[in-house]
């Protein structure tokens, strides 16, 4: 929000350097973003006449204009010139050749496409009046030629705080808003001595001028008839103070109240009352498919698809207006205006930032609505509008004023605490000192218990609404940098939780087995799915910012992939990975966002890495996060993606349910990516693995006496898992097997088609004694035994 100083000095006295008065601004949450002195760099510009214009014969969109300073002046200068917003007649600024412009910018004597330049034509942006850059800033045809163009328009030096105003302080929308605030900060007065005196003293019409039938939307409204207006220009003055907030003067009318809504944060809106159905408005909502041509020329479509729009319409129950945000064609304020009828109103604001958003439509009135106004100030906007209309219209008189109110604004107080005021502080106030603070800004108190007040908030301050705002505001002025800075100290120490630890012990063993932690975008493409063996069952964005990215990913395999075969096109094809990401799939019964879980993903691809690379990956994790070995099996089975015979699941026992898979990819998927080599893959679920049972913590007795390897080799069919031939000759070894390792995996001549060679080393040790060869024996046949039940694989010989 733009705020010019010599505004503010209307209600506080602020004779205070620019610097400090920011610094004030800054310690009160209105962070001064610019600060622009406005009238400064304005002397070497003057006013002149445009005498003649003509064609620019090398240049379509520039003309030459000749121009004096002077009514007897005979002769001209010439200006090159790209504006065509003025004419012949018209007086306009000039900066003659050596002045200087705010902002440093010097002007020059140039030649523009062949044609001699003298000055420049200034438009009111390039004096810092404004940021009006659609043409040169035309005068008024009675301005006096030579004169400096400040004082032909009443330009004083100013100097204009941009304000940054958060959504929580509506009352900052307003110079009267801001020159209370800052009264309280610098412990000045406060004068606020606009009243509401031109139309309490005007007698209510007998024809009520004004109606609600929807209070949910609009609780206070009033409505001014204003009699014998003129619509002109407004004074020089109202002119620089609504050029100095940011906004262009337009006519008197449009101009008392944009000023009205600057100064007093009480937007409001003129009728044509000639041009009014009955001479009358009332507030309801807008009927589904209702239409109205606002005054942007366009038509708009109201109340579709289930929402709710208000309206403002005429004595005919015709829409002449959207409520709060913008008035109809219909009944607009032209030259040809006698009559207004003013309405200023008090909206329940989620109901206009809602339709605000569904149009598309947001004025500086709408962002005030939309954040709240103060319901108090309606009569005093409407007094402050007609004594700005008397300025240029002598002869306005107040016909009626209606105050239609069919709900009184409850009265919100709330309990303050001292004690709690100086923990969430950090202070050590008393409570005459909280007191002191919050009276200045509009906060009344009433002592109610020791350590205790009552505070009633001021009618302006929608946005307190508990005892934690009430704090804010205590703490605002105050000034935090006078709260002491202090170390906190707390005995709960913070710590990972059991899952945190286990994940971070996965990616601590994943890098120590030589692999490198990669991250995938979350956001995938269908090709990606194709591509990767997967199913098309994604949860699709609505609005994704490309085509290639609006799937979530429903498997770490896709991103993973990609990243393999950049190296693979970056010769470097030998690579392990790892990925620890959230994966997503539609939402199950009774849930509304889509089901979401943490992986983990391995993939190996350096030299030699295959499916059982892969499963030693796995031995490992099941060993750094102490899984029981008898808690988790591997089943055969094929998945998407995933290698047809040389894959199994990995699955909790017990309970069959699968926690992830492990293998090799599958050959025509690694095809599609470019890929040439075995890929290892090893994929789990790791909330679901990490919570599978765990080994006791305790270290368990280990032998003193000596320990016998055995090495068993058998011939198992292919369509017969290795895991289940380990987990027969687990079953077999009992208590005296301490490992299991599959060392050597054969095929050849000697090996029938279709099956293939497992040569397992089986470890054996008792606790009381060393194994006889007898022991050894025993177990020995009890394991071939076991596994040729189970696989029907028998002994390789």
């Amino acid at each position: 929000m733009l705020v010019p100083l010599s505004w503010l000095k209307d209600f506080v006295a602020a004779d205070r350097p620019p610097a400090d008065l920011s610094d004030a601004f800054n310690e009160l949450g209105l962070v001064v973003e610019g600060i622009e002195h406005s009238g400064e760099g304005l002397d070497d510009v003057v006013t002149a006449l445009v005498r003649t214009i003509r064609k620019h014969p090398n240049a379509d969109r520039m003309r030459l204009i000749d121009v004096v300073t002077a009514d007897e002046q005979t002769e001209t200068l010439q200006i090159a010139c790209g504006a065509f917003n003025f004419h012949e007649g018209d007086r306009v600024p000039l900066a003659k050749i050596g002045a200087v412009l705010p902002g440093g910018f010097k002007i020059e004597r140039a030649k523009k496409r062949g044609e001699w330049s003298n000055g420049m034509l200034c438009s009111a942006r390039e004096l810092r009046l404004s940021d009006d850059h659609e043409g040169i800033l035309v005068l008024d045809a009675d301005t006096q030629l030579g004169i400096p163009v400040a004082d032909a328009l009443g330009i004083v030096k100013d100097t204009v705080f941009d304000l940054s105003v958060e959504a929580n302080r509506p009352d900052a929308m307003s110079i009267v808003g801001v020159a209370r605030d800052l009264a309280a900060k610098l412990g000045t007065a406060f004068t606020f001595n606009i009243d509401a005196t031109p139309v309490t003293s005007v007698a209510a019409a007998s024809q009520p001028r004004a109606s609600i039938t929807a209070t949910d939307l609009c609780d206070r409204l009033t409505v001014t008839i204003v009699r014998n207006v003129t619509v002109t220009e407004s004074p020089d003055w109202v002119k620089m103070r609504l050029l100095g907030a940011g906004m262009r003067p337009i006519n008197n009318l449009v101009d008392a109240s944009n000023y009205v809504m600057l100064e007093l944060g009480a937007p409001s809106h003129a009728f044509d009352l000639d041009k009014l159905a009955g001479g009358r408005i009332g507030v309801r909502w807008a009927k589904p498919g209702e239409t109205i041509t606002t005054l942007d020329g366009n038509e708009r479509r109201l109340a579709e698809d289930g929402a709710q729009d208000g309206l403002i319409v005429d004595g005919n129950d015709i829409a002449v207006g959207i409520a709060a945000i913008m008035g109809g064609a219909t009944s607009e304020v032209d030259e040809t205006t006698k009559s207004v009828l003013v309405e200023i109103a008090h909206w329940t604001p989620m109901c206009i930032a809602r339709s605000s958003k569904r149009m598309g439509l947001r004025s500086e009135a709408s962002a005030r609505f939309e954040r709240g106004t103060d319901p108090e100030m309606l009569q005093r906007a409407a007094a402050r509008f007609v004594e700005l209309v008397r300025v240029t219209s002598p002869n306005a008189t107040v016909e009626s004023f209606d105050d239609v109110r069919p709900v009184a604004s409850a009265v919100r107080t709330v309990t303050l605490r001292t004690a709690r005021t100086n923990l969430v502080l950090g202070t050590e106030l008393a409570d005459e000192a909280i007191v002191k603070l919050l009276t200045p800004i509009g906060f009344i108190c009433v002592p109610t218990n020791a350590g205790e007040c009552a505070v009633t908030i001021p009618s302006w301050r929608p946005d307190a609404t508990e005892e934690i705002n009430v704090i804010e505001e205590v703490g605002r002025h105050f000034g935090y940098r006078n709260i002491p800075r202090r170390t906190l100290s707390n005995n709960r120490v913070g710590q990972l939780t059991q899952y945190q630890k286990q994940r971070r012990r996965v990616g601590v063993l994943l890098t120590s087995l030589g692999c490198d932690e990669a991250w995938t975008a979350t956001l995938i493409g269908p090709p990606d799915l194709d591509r990767s063996g997967l199913a098309n069952d994604a949860v699709a964005l609505t609005n994704p910012m490309a085509k290639e990215e609006s799937l979530l990913r429903t498997e770490l395999l896709p991103g993973l992939l990609r990243t393999l075969s950049y190296n693979t096109n970056h010769r470097n094809p030998s690579v392990r990975m790892f990925e620890i990401g959230h994966v997503f799939a539609r939402p199950r019964p009774n849930q509304v966002v889509p089901y979401e879980r943490e992986h983990l993903a391995v993939a190996l691809a350096s030299d030699g890495d295959d499916a059982p690379a892969a499963v030693r990956v796995f031995d490992a994790l099941v060993e750094a996060l102490r899984i029981k070995p008898e808690a988790v099996a591997l089943k055969a089975g094929e998945l998407p993606g995933l290698h047809a015979t040389r894959t199994a699941r990995i699955v909790g026992t017990g309970t069959g349910f699968p926690v992830g898979a492990v293998g090799e990819v599958d050959p025509a998927v690694l095809a599609a990516w470019g890929i040439d080599r075995r890929v290892g893959w090893l994929q789990v679920d790791l909330e679901n693995f990490c919570a599978l049972a765990k080994r006791p913590d305790e270290i368990a007795a280990f032998s003193r006496f000596p320990s016998s390897d055995l090495d068993l080799a058998f011939v198992v069919a292919d369509a017969t898992p290795a895991a289940d031939v380990e987990e027969a000759l687990r079953a077999a070894g009992g208590a005296l097997l301490l490992e299991v390792h599959l060392f050597d995996v054969f095929r050849g001549d000697r090996i029938a088609a279709g099956s293939r060679g497992l040569t397992y080393r089986l470890r054996f040790a008792a606790a009381d004694r060393t194994l006889t060869d007898t022991d050894l024996v025993g177990v020995r046949e009890a394991c071939i035994a076991a596994v040729l039940k189970a696989t029907g694989a028998p002994l390789r010989t």
